[in-house]
């Protein structure tokens, strides 16, 4: 035995009464060991925890078992998911991966890549930053070679591509459908050959859609580079920004969070490369989903190719995928310089874009509808309507604030049923307080049938673990109110109990006194104090908990409006918040239980008056008189 305390490759051929030679070929996984000869020494390999030597190895083999991996940025976790690609696949085929970091200087990557290449068999260039003349040239003198994120132009190397052109122009024209006509991009490294492809692509994005307008303004691919950004995106006057990458996309979210921006209600953000910090932003980033593993293992299976000379010069594209999450959003309706009241015969029609519902009247958008909305599990997703607005254009909706990420617009929102929340959020548990639990449920929309000023449509309440709760039949209405300057919008709801009984619950029947939330909830945008009146009073103190018929709310200011709420069927506590957020609903749940017995129906329903102006309290009598058919 040896007296190092490592067994040397004489050992194990004594041990397993075979020669150094044949040790040798077994380990170096040669074929052409007798199959009961190479069990007998690897079995005495393991006897003796024999290694056989790195160095050794690679002299016998003329290879060193390792291949390089030249990134711009490995603090972008876009390439730290190509190296992880990579670097997965390379080792089941007994490989390692050796990395090198240009850190965004194109002038030393020619030198990286040929002195990478020099230590290992063979070299991976991922997003090369230089020039095509010196890149053919690093091509050229590093073969065996695989080139990911760029084309080559003049080279037959192997490549993996992405399609960024049309991966952009997608990202925009989702933006486009939401109302947005004046963009910003913050544009990558001039270097960048993805940042050329975006440039391209919104190039012939430009020339299909003239009516809009792209500013282009330099800015860079790190977390620091979107933070210094602010004052270009707020000096463009865009409503919407096109970040070069997810990376630039988080720095903004986080400079805009600090001003009190609001994303997406003042200004919608979108990223680029979905890694996977984007659905953790703040809010959860809309962005486009490039491959990025499987770029690496791709990567790793072409150049495998050429190690073993069985490779073809070839090369894959990938088409990324919008994903679509809450930092983008409907455009922030602009001011209009002369408001005019509703004519007569300009009926709300509801009409599709895409998945969604738009109401429309006299040209212009009142109300969205958004049946399958991207929100997180933790949000409880289910359809509601954002934005809703006055005739001329105020805003009357907010999602997913900073104050209380679970709530969207105006939706059915519902604390707990049968154990499953469908408000989002922490839930109350008595005698702890709020608790974050996992017992979030969703609603799910069938169809929706669109006929006129109607939207009705057919859903099914899933809980947490699955299991169905109720199906809903909903409808929402509209109608101008011409004599009133406004428009009306009703919500109506039938659920029924289809798989059992039901119990709807809230915080105030689990213990928390006065926080008897859930129904149908609005939430309004938080841009000044506001007015709130009911049967029994004025503020909040009195309207909270109050069982009036009619609950007003209204903003003076630059675009003063005035919401009308009243309710349809049984008339129940208001549940009402203006302190800290400004929302309102009908509770139905306010201080005990509400049971559905199994096959039983529950109808919920809201109408809202909206208008633009301000509406005292002595003029309420009169406004419901007039609004009543």
């Amino acid at each position: 035995m040896s007296t190092t305390g490592a067994a040397t490759i004489a050992e194990v051929a004594r041990t397993a009464g075979v020669s150094r030679a044949t040790v040798s070929r077994v380990m170096n996984g040669r074929a052409t060991v007798d199959p009961a000869m190479a069990a007998r020494v690897r079995k005495a390999a393991r006897e003796l925890n024999y290694s056989p030597s790195t160095v050794a190895r690679s002299l016998s083999l003329g290879r060193t078992q390792t291949v390089a991996l030249l990134v711009p940025d490995l603090g972008n976790p876009m390439f730290q998911q190509v190296l992880r690609g990579a670097n997965q696949a390379a080792t089941k085929a007994g490989y390692r991966i050796l990395v090198a970091d240009s850190i965004e200087e194109p002038e030393r990557e020619a030198e990286l890549a040929i002195e990478a290449r020099r230590r290992c068999d063979a070299l991976i260039l991922c997003s090369p930053r230089m020039p095509e003349d010196q890149l053919n040239e690093v091509l050229t003198a590093t073969a065996p070679v695989v080139l990911v994120n760029r084309e080559p132009h003049g080279s037959d190397v192997p490549a993996l591509a992405v399609d960024y052109a049309t991966g952009i122009r997608t990202l925009a024209e989702h933006l486009i459908g939401l109302g947005h006509r004046r963009f910003i991009y913050l544009a990558g490294p001039v270097t960048s050959a993805s940042n050329t492809a975006r440039l391209e692509g919104l190039a012939l994005l430009q020339a299909a859609h003239p009516e809009i307008s792209i500013q282009h303004s330099p800015c860079g691919s790190m977390i620091e580079d979107g933070y210094a950004a602010l004052e270009a995106v707020l000096n463009s006057q865009a409503t919407a920004v096109l970040a070069f990458n997810d990376l630039v996309a988080f720095g903004l979210l986080g400079k805009l969070n600090e001003t009190g921006v609001g994303v997406p209600r003042g200004i919608s953000v979108a990223g680029f490369d979905d890694i996977a910090f984007a659905k953790y932003a703040t809010p959860a980033l809309t962005t486009m989903s490039v491959p990025q593993m499987d770029l690496g293992r791709h990567a790793w299976d072409q150049l495998h190719q050429l190690l073993v000379g069985e490779a073809e010069s070839t090369s894959l594209f990938f088409r990324p995928r919008l994903i679509e999450r809450v930092s983008t959003g409907p455009a922030p309706v602009q001011p209009t310089t002369a408001p005019a009241a509703p004519e007569a015969g300009s009926l709300p029609l509801w009409s599709r874009d895409d998945d969604a519902g738009v109401l429309r009247a006299a040209g212009s958008s009142l109300a969205r509808y958004e049946r399958h909305p991207a929100m997180p599990d933790v949000h409880a997703p289910r359809p509601y309507l954002h934005p809703v607005h006055t005739w001329n254009g105020t805003p009357l909706t907010e999602i997913s604030p900073l104050d209380h990420r679970h709530q969207y617009g105006v939706s059915l929102a519902v604390a707990q049923v049968n154990g499953s929340s469908f408000w989002g959020g922490r839930t109350y548990v008595r005698d702890a307080g709020p608790t974050l639990l996992q017992i979030h449920g969703t609603q799910v929309s069938h169809d929706m049938t669109l006929v006129g000023p109607a939207l009705t449509e057919q859903l099914t309440w899933f809980g947490h673990d699955g299991a169905e709760l109720l199906t809903e039949r909903r409808r929402l209405t509209a109608r101008t109110l011409p004599a009133q300057h406004g428009w009306e919008l009703t919500w109506q709801s039938l659920l029924h109990a289809s798989a059992g009984p039901v119990t709807i619950d809230s915080p105030a029947t689990q213990g928390r006194t006065g926080a008897g939330y859930g129904g149908i909830f609005w939430r309004f945008p938080d841009d000044g104090e506001a007015s709130i009146t009911c049967a029994d009073g004025t503020g909040e103190e009195v309207a909270h908990g109050s069982t009036s018929p009619w609950l007003l709310l209204s903003r003076a200011g630059d675009r003063p409006w005035t919401a009308l709420l009243l309710q349809q069927g049984e008339v129940r506590p208001w549940f009402v918040r203006s302190t800290d957020f400004l929302g309102a609903g009908p509770a139905l749940a306010w201080s005990e239980s509400l049971h559905i017995p199994a096959g039983d129906n529950l109808e919920v329903g809201l109408r809202a008056v909206l208008f633009d102006g301000v509406v005292g309290a002595d003029e309420v009598t009169e406004l419901i008189e007039s609004v009543t058919e």
